[in-house]
């Protein structure tokens, strides 16, 4: 049975939170706020909490600067994954991502589905790893950000979740750079 391993110390990460919107600001970005508050109830840090506007070449640019910052293990990201012409986030990921974690959509959206029945095809939400740190990109309304967090990555985030977790892959994700001595 799946859970957390008592037995095990926690080990937090340290996570950079986006917010994708033309209109949100951080007073009234409700989704951006429930996340970083459930990061660090989690017991995980925030590191840093950015909104930024709907333009795939802006969130990559944000993106691609978490990833080069070697204290920041994992991004997430909230709005902009539907399907109208000013949704660009899963482009921007697409630009960035070395592999994709298509099991992290492919749930959320099977988890959404219990919830908001068919609706929930209009979803692009997408996760991956880039340059050796976790990506995830939820839809920005308040439930989806709930669900994404509560469902899935308080549990794939906490390296003392059994049978597996995403924590400890985290010393591996670079080895495909690693040289072997020959």
């Amino acid at each position: 049975m799946p859970g957390i391993d008592e037995s095990r110390k926690f080990i937090p990460v340290t996570i950079a939170v986006l917010t994708v919107s033309d209109t949100r600001t951080l007073e009234t970005d409700t989704s951006g706020a429930i996340l970083a508050e459930r990061i660090s109830r989690a017991g995980h840090v925030v590191a840093d909490r950015v909104i930024e506007k709907d333009d795939a070449g802006l969130i990559e640019a944000h993106l691609r600067r978490w990833m080069a910052d070697e204290t920041i293990d994992v991004v997430i990201t909230t709005g902009g994954t539907g399907i109208t012409g000013r949704d660009v986030t899963p482009e921007a990921f697409d630009r960035v991502l070395d592999k994709k974690i298509e099991g992290f959509g492919e749930l959320f959206r099977m988890l959404s589905y219990q919830k908001i029945g068919t609706s929930t095809i209009q979803s692009r939400a997408i996760g991956g790893v880039a340059g050796g740190t976790y990506m995830f990109a939820l839809p920005g309304s308040s439930g989806a950000v709930k669900d994404g967090w509560d469902d899935i990555l308080v549990h794939q985030l906490d390296n003392r979740f059994r049978p597996c977790n995403l924590v400890e892959l985290m010393p591996r994700l670079l080895e495909h750079l690693t040289k072997v001595a020959g």
